[in-house]
């Protein structure tokens, strides 16, 4: 069974996924707008964007509202919230290995005015040379 977590996050990534539905996030990010005006810019049909905005209506990332005749859309970010604090996990996973990179080199890492092991000479077990 699929938890509602993960079938959120499922929506939100298929919705952000598309560049034109993006764009339309990006525009209501200034604030509430039209269908009309949300579709302006771009070249599709009226439809095409209706399908668009059901997607992402789905995905909560906006809600439609009935202003008289003209339909209203309005940004709702709380989905994208959840995806970026998804995401931060994967963030601190990556920063805590690159840090155990960063450790590990520098411990194999000559210090610079120490001793340079590529030239240095062998010594026997007595601590004196060949």
């Amino acid at each position: 069974m699929v938890n509602y977590q993960t079938e959120a996050l499922n929506f939100t990534f298929s919705a952000l996924a598309d560049p034109t539905r993006r764009a339309i996030l990006e525009r209501l990010s200034s604030g509430d707008s039209s269908v009309m005006a949300l579709a302006e810019p771009f070249d599709v049909s009226l439809p095409a964007i209706s399908k668009q905005l059901r997607v992402l209506e789905r995905a909560g990332l906006l809600v439609q509202e009935k202003d008289g005749r003209v339909r209203r859309c309005r940004l709702e970010a709380q989905p994208m919230k959840e995806a970026v604090d998804w995401i931060a996990q994967y963030r601190r996973f990556w920063e805590d290995k690159l840090d155990s990179l960063a450790s590990y080199l520098e411990e194999i890492t000559p210090v610079e005015g120490g001793p340079d092991i590529d030239n240095a000479e062998p010594k026997d077990m007595e601590g004196g040379n060949p």
